[in-house]
């Protein structure tokens, strides 16, 4: 009884091992706290130490670009970017030679802006402002308004009979090499492409007797405002290089208005295209003729019109707007001074038609029947745009109602209605080939 009471209780003899199952083997031995040693094998990933105790970077090609790489992975680089360099020094060069051809027109025919008008440029500076006009005198393309690497634009008001002149100055698109050859290309080789060349427009629009319209005026002061007849005739003359003749009549509605005539006072190689031919005798003075003569092939036409330039395709658009154009090529850089007296006789051509441009009624009234002429084909081209309006929308009504009564029929009664309309259409038909 005490040995079965000991084995129960435990004795002082030891007990035998346990015996472990699979299950549990993981969990017999407690895991060893010391850590891992974080030291490789290798000697490439023990960390380095600089001088100042900072931990170096790791051996790698990542940032060794002179390990991964070698020349021949920039081929194509190497190929685009000399082509890169060349369009970037060639829109250098066009923008540059654009803004200095500019400049010497500035130069070369500022001084004739500024002896004819009060204010010149965009500033609005005055002559009487001389530190201002000493300044565009230094430099002259601050007269100057760059609106594209092509396009620049000069402005001048102040001066009687003229309400302002607009200037536009057009030069090749040098800037861009791709288009500037395909331009000569394609002007080469197609007549109807048009090359690229240095050009001035000019627009002078003429006050014509609105003086009060246009100049502002202050409340009760009439004297600020000198009272001047600067009111002349409605008419459409011009003077065209014959090389661009036939352009500028394409071009043109106002010139189409015209017929052509050659003139002995001229050079042979331009021509005259008016409404009357005494319109041309009061116009063309001396001055003028050698102006033209001296300008020689830069001379492209000078004309003096009151119609739109665009065919109006409204009644209101035929509203006179009397305005004087002139169109020349820029020359060589020494050879300006054979296109400027050409301009000083366009800025003073408003006062030769004030004084001069006053006709015969016979003439007057042969230009006004084909100005009116010109209008009832308007108002006739209008009053059949809106016939044919009106029965469109007749028909969009009629078609309305058709399919609103066909709507509230039965099946049977829209087949008789629709028989009824075929009928009615046969019986049509029948009378057409009747009266044929």
């Amino acid at each position: 009884m005490a040995d079965v009471l000991k084995n129960i209780f435990g004795g002082s003899q030891p007990s035998g091992a346990a015996n472990v199952e699979d299950d549990f083997a993981d969990f017999v031995k407690a895991p060893d706290p010391s850590p891992v040693s974080l030291v490789a094998d290798t000697a490439s990933s023990v960390p380095a130490y600089n001088t100042h105790g900072a931990t170096a970077l790791p051996y790698t090609k990542w940032y060794r670009v002179w390990e991964r790489t070698s020349p021949r992975d920039f081929l194509q680089e190497a190929m685009v970017m000399p082509l890169i360099l060349l369009i970037v020094l060639f829109h250098l060069w066009g923008t540059r030679k654009n803004r200095r051809r500019a400049r010497e027109w500035a130069q070369t025919h500022g001084p004739a802006l500024k002896s004819e008008f009060a204010v010149v440029g965009f500033n609005g500076a005055q002559k009487t402002d001389d530190d201002v006009i000493a300044s565009e005198l230094a430099s002259p393309e601050s007269i100057l308004k760059e609106k594209s690497a092509q396009e620049f634009s000069c402005y001048a008001s102040g001066r009687q009979n003229v309400a302002f002149v607009d200037v536009s100055i057009k030069l090749p698109k040098r800037h861009n090499p791709v288009i500037y050859y395909m331009d000569m290309v394609f002007s080469f080789f197609f007549d109807s492409y048009a090359a690229p060349t240095e050009t001035y427009e000019a627009v002078a629009y003429t006050f014509d007797g609105k003086e009060k319209d246009v100049v502002p005026v202050p409340a009760g002061d009439t004297s600020s405002l000198k009272v001047n007849n600067s009111t002349y005739d409605g008419f459409i003359w011009a003077v065209v290089h014959k090389n661009h003749m036939r352009k500028f009549r394409e071009e043109r509605y106002d010139a189409s208005m015209t017929f052509t005539r050659d003139n002995a006072k001229l050079p042979q190689w331009v021509t005259v295209m008016t409404e009357s031919a005494e319109i041309t005798d009061a116009l063309l003075t001396p001055e003028l003729i050698q102006a033209i003569e001296k300008a020689g092939d830069n001379f492209k036409f000078l004309i003096v019109t009151d119609q739109p330039t665009d065919k109006p395709t409204k009644i209101e658009e035929t509203t006179p707007r009397k305005r004087t154009q002139i169109c020349a090529s820029l020359p060589s850089s020494s050879k300006y001074a054979d296109i400027v007296p050409l301009f000083t006789q366009f800025l003073r051509l408003p006062d030769r038609l004030v004084s001069a441009g006053h006709f015969r009624a016979e003439v007057m009234r042969k230009i006004r029947n084909s100005r009116e002429e010109e209008i009832r084909k308007l108002r006739r081209a209008d009053e059949e745009e809106k016939a044919e309006e009106r029965k469109l929308a007749a028909e969009k009504i009629k078609k309305e109602e058709r399919e609103r009564l066909l709507r509230g029929m039965t099946a049977e009664e829209q087949r008789k209605f629709l028989d009824r309309e075929a009928q009615k259409g046969q019986r049509r038909n029948m009378k057409k080939y009747s009266k044929r």
